[in-house]
């Protein structure tokens, strides 16, 4: 299978070589390799620049966005800066951070599960912080969601959802519409990927009502966005971001700001929340519709 990866990077200096060396050891090699300058102010070009002397199949191009980092819009308008200068021979397209170190055989593994399946539309491995020397799973979500810094999309999934939607909720809306298509969401605990730099480091203070504004993009209704909100906050322990998530989500409601999903979208969401929800409380499901 011919795979295509997307690297956006804001500042990244201290990091992108190691993830480059990552994906020029790959037991496998992408196709091609984009790797977007977003608006950094360190040397983050030119480091790129000296693997695409060396490699081919990398490419480097510049992003001149907002120097303001909020999650979700940022870094997805500069994936589709990357996509845009590819064409579609690929057979999966991988949206990578430029702070991961991946596994040598992360690829290799990625095209055994497409190959193994085709209605998985998405596959993943898991991303590992360190501690004290050591590298412990980064537990912010639960183990059948992939994480947005090494997501892999086949194609036509890709293109089923609509590709990537330049919000905060991007990684999650994602999953859920390419169930709502039929699609099958794969992870693999084998694939264990380090994270350098621990989610939202680098967010400013007002990320933290972009939380609440998502759960609300997502059509999640009031209900679901407490829970999720109350599950995000303790897994982060700090619980008090649950006030501010929740502020995000009644101004999001207040503004009326304009959803990711349309209403079908949001009621097969709700119903596939409560399913999920119901199940791990031991509920029997009863084909209720919410």
């Amino acid at each position: 299978m011919n795979y295509y990866i997307v690297i956006p990077a804001h500042n990244e200096a201290d990091f992108i070589s190691l993830t480059l060396d990552s994906i020029v050891t790959q037991t496998i090699l992408p196709k091609l390799v984009v790797v977007v300058n977003d608006n950094s102010t360190d040397n983050t070009e030119g480091i790129i620049g000296e693997y695409v002397k060396k490699h081919p199949f990398i490419s480097l191009i510049n992003n001149q966005s907002g120097a303001e980092h909020l999650p979700g819009s940022k870094v997805i308008q500069a994936f589709h800066k990357g996509l845009n200068t590819l064409d579609t021979s690929y057979d999966f397209i991988v949206k990578l951070d430029a702070d991961i170190i991946l596994p040598n055989n992360y690829f290799e593994t990625l095209i055994h599960h497409f190959n193994a399946d085709e209605k998985v539309g998405m596959v993943g491995g898991f991303a590992y912080i360190e501690k004290n020397g050591k590298w412990f799973l980064e537990n912010l979500t639960n183990k059948d969601h992939i994480r947005g810094a090494f997501k892999a999309y086949r194609k036509q999934c890709f293109l089923d959802i609509g590709k990537l939607k330049p919000s905060m909720g991007w990684d999650t809306v994602d999953e859920l519409l390419a169930q709502y298509h039929g699609w099958k969401i794969k992870t693999d605990e084998t694939l264990k990927a380090k994270h350098l730099k621990p989610t939202g480091k680098t967010y400013n203070k007002a990320a933290r009502y972009k939380q609440g504004e998502a759960f609300y993009k997502l059509d999640y209704g009031f209900l679901l966005t407490i829970i999720a909100s109350t599950k995000l906050a303790l897994l982060k322990k700090q619980p008090l971001l649950l006030i501010e998530y929740l502020r995000g989500y009644f101004k999001a409601s207040k503004n009326n700001t304009l959803k990711l999903v349309n209403k079908q979208e949001g009621a097969f969401i709700r119903r596939h929340r409560w399913k999920g929800i119901k199940s791990k409380l031991g509920i029997k499901q009863q084909g209720t519709t919410y």
